[in-house]
């Protein structure tokens, strides 16, 4: 059984996975779990980037279900997946926030866009239309929207095995001078600041770990859970 639309690029993913060394220190950090209400889902405010594969099917998404997308109120463009990096790449197509739609502590240095698929709820379409057509919740999602926040990082000089992680304010990989980051500013990918509702990592995030095993062929969320490592 399939476990997303786009197995192309899931493959690619399951590859890495197999391979990958797995941060369990960095799954022990303390999270609070998604509260749509609360973070307006910041973390989709410049849209997702999307290989050859995923920016087809959602094309296809698009031309297949455009009534039913309009039905959730969404104003979808021309082109809802646009050229990025100088063309290098794809994602979806952002829009301007209207009032009201961004989370009150919304991160300053973030572009005040929504990803074009969000209502003014933040809830999403794509997610919606594979919930309501029998698929899962995550089926037509993009592969790393929703895996957020967690990071598969690739082999470079410095790794020479893949590592499945989150990353931290420090280590975040797109900090630079004047953008503290991505991932690490957004709410469900900064550690919890007042610890009320917070838990480990694993545990908030044991439904995409869980579908992450599903895809490799590796107990991800088991090896997490493990009391004594091998």
């Amino acid at each position: 059984m399939a476990h997303t639309a786009y197995e192309k690029t899931a493959r690619i993913v399951a590859a890495q996975l197999r391979e990958a060394v797995i941060d369990h220190e960095a799954f022990e950090t303390e999270l609070r779990p998604c509260e749509l209400d609360r973070c307006r889902a910041t973390c989709c405010h410049d849209g997702v980037y999307l290989s050859q594969e995923e920016a087809e099917g959602v094309r296809q998404m698009v031309a297949d279900h455009g009534e039913r997308l309009a039905a959730y109120g969404l104003s979808l463009p021309d082109k809802p997946v646009e050229a990025s990096r100088g063309g290098e790449t794809m994602k979806t197509a952002t829009r301007e926030a209207e009032e009201g739609e961004l989370a009150e502590d919304y991160p300053a240095h973030f572009p005040k866009t929504r990803c074009v698929f969000l209502d003014r709820q933040g809830r999403c379409g794509i997610q919606r239309l594979s919930m309501e057509q029998g698929r899962g919740d995550w089926f037509d999602k993009p592969l790393t929207c929703w895996i957020h926040p967690i990071v598969v990082l690739p082999v470079n000089r410095e790794r020479l095995r893949p590592v499945v992680t989150l990353v931290s304010p420090e280590n975040d990989p797109q900090k630079k001078e004047g953008y503290p980051g991505f991932a690490s500013c957004t709410h469900c990918g900064r550690p919890d600041q007042d610890g009320k509702k917070a838990r480990q990592a694993r545990e908030v995030l044991a439904a995409e770990l869980e579908m992450m095993g599903k895809i490799s062929g590796r107990d991800i969320l088991g090896e997490l859970n493990a009391e004594e490592l091998d």
